[in-house]
């Protein structure tokens, strides 16, 4: 049975293209389903389903595969439901609210493990069970809108061409989800992007990020920090230039330029996660590469002979250093992995343990070398990107590691992107 699409606008100046009926096989990394035209080539088609037949106009036509606008479901998946907002499928944010949330982990655990296998070359990659989160909504504690020329808060729409505004999102901590519409701009001239991120306690901090270093004006009557960033260099308006968030009952300070995991539950779960798979002693020194503002080493601390901490982004390392300032065995070198880690090849050995959590481009090369150079002991790479993580993987597999596990963690409900943490050990 054929019925209409969510939300969808359709752009009048592809009605040129050709339309095709397709079937749809399964689902890929980046929230697409994967079908076939009838020469042959994979066609990409977001918001369909394996096993629907679906009518499609392309939007994108290469040698190798195509990519299509999903015009009607024709025949509808029995695991397809209604989505919980009124805006997916015009809003790039979320990908699966018409999947069940157990079937959003089947499908990742699913993904993860194909993208290990083709890009990786791992035959049977041991996948362990993906863990679930505690909250398949208003689990966020940061939130980025871009404003609309009116200035109202909205989202970059799924094309990924202009900017919509939103009346309802169901991502956000309570404590943002109950604040955001409070927020009123008279342009977007003043402001290029805006911020919330809750802290315990349900702290609010408003980020304004601009390319002007002239501070915008803002009113709000709510006890919430409000700063200006340009150029990651932030100027406090209201409040403090930071707020805390508390991880198994340990606090982290994390300035308004500073990374955190955006899944606050989630992110203990990870750390009993390493906790568990790393049998440090006290004569184990830990390398904690991209270690952020100090979230794993903080755990680690207390537990291992040294820690050692590589970060390049300054606002994070000022946090690290605040956040581990109680430890006498930490230190901590600013700057890129790549630049930092071969001037520390020659004074680590084999009985170290490295922590990795790069950024969804994985690690740079020359960095992962000289982690091969150091021989650790066991290798714990923390990924927020199967395709980057096969690939890093590869290279530890031929760099003399064997692969014991991947755990899949459910960081981002209703979204496609997949978090993982593998174990690699010296062979």
């Amino acid at each position: 049975m054929a019925f209409p699409l969510f939300g969808y606008s359709y752009n009048s100046r592809n009605m040129t293209q050709p339309t095709f009926d397709i079937l749809l096989e399964k689902l890929t990394y980046g929230g697409e389903a994967m079908g076939r035209l009838p020469d042959g080539r994979a066609i990409f088609v977001p918001f369909g389903l394996p096993g629907e037949t679906v009518r499609v106009r392309l939007t994108q036509d290469k040698q190798n595969f195509a990519r299509g606008e999903l015009l009607e479901v024709l025949t509808s998946s029995p695991k397809r439901i209604d989505p919980k907002c009124k805006h997916f499928g015009k809003c790039g944010g979320c990908h699966y609210q018409n999947l069940s949330h157990e079937n959003q982990l089947q499908a990742k655990t699913e993904i993860l493990r194909d993208q290990l296998q083709r890009i990786g070359k791992i035959e049977n990659p041991p996948v362990k069970p993906i863990v679930s989160s505690p909250l398949e909504w208003n689990y966020r504690n940061h939130v980025q809108f871009h404003l609309t020329a009116e200035g109202k808060l909205g989202f970059v729409n799924s094309k990924g061409n202009s900017v919509f505004p939103i009346e309802e999102c169901h991502l956000p901590e309570t404590g943002i989800d109950s604040f955001w519409r409070e927020l009123q701009f008279e342009s977007n001239k003043e402001v290029e992007r805006v911020s919330l991120r809750a802290g315990h306690n349900e702290e609010l901090m408003v980020v304004l990020e601009s390319e002007n270093f002239e501070t915008p004006e803002l009113e709000i009557e709510a006890d919430v920090s409000v700063i200006h960033l340009f150029d990651e260099h932030p100027v406090v308006i209201a409040g403090r230039d930071h707020f805390v968030v508390s991880i198994h009952e340990k606090d982290f300070r994390v300035s308004a330029a500073s990374f955190f995991q955006v899944n606050t539950k989630m992110a203990e779960k990870m750390v009993e996660h390493l906790l568990t798979r790393l049998p440090v002693s006290m004569s184990t020194t830990l390398l904690d590469v991209y270690c952020g503002v100090g979230l794993f080493s903080k755990f680690f601390a207390a537990k291992c002979q040294q820690v050692i901490g590589i970060e390049t982004s300054e606002s994070a390392c000022e946090d690290f250093v605040f956040n581990l300032d109680e430890f006498d065995n930490v230190e901590l070198y600013e700057g890129a992995a790549e630049e930092i880690l071969p001037g520390l090849a020659g004074r680590l050995d084999s009985s170290t343990f490295v922590i990795v959590d790069p950024p969804r481009a994985g690690i740079e090369k020359h960095a992962l070398d000289a982690i091969l150079s150091i021989k650790p002991q066991i290798i714990a790479y923390v990924s927020c990107d199967p395709s980057t993580l096969a690939r890093d993987a590869a290279r530890l597999i031929n760099g003399g590691y064997r692969l014991v596990e991947v755990t899949p963690f459910d960081l981002f409900p209703q979204t496609y992107h997949i978090e993982s943490i593998s174990i690699f050990e010296s062979m």
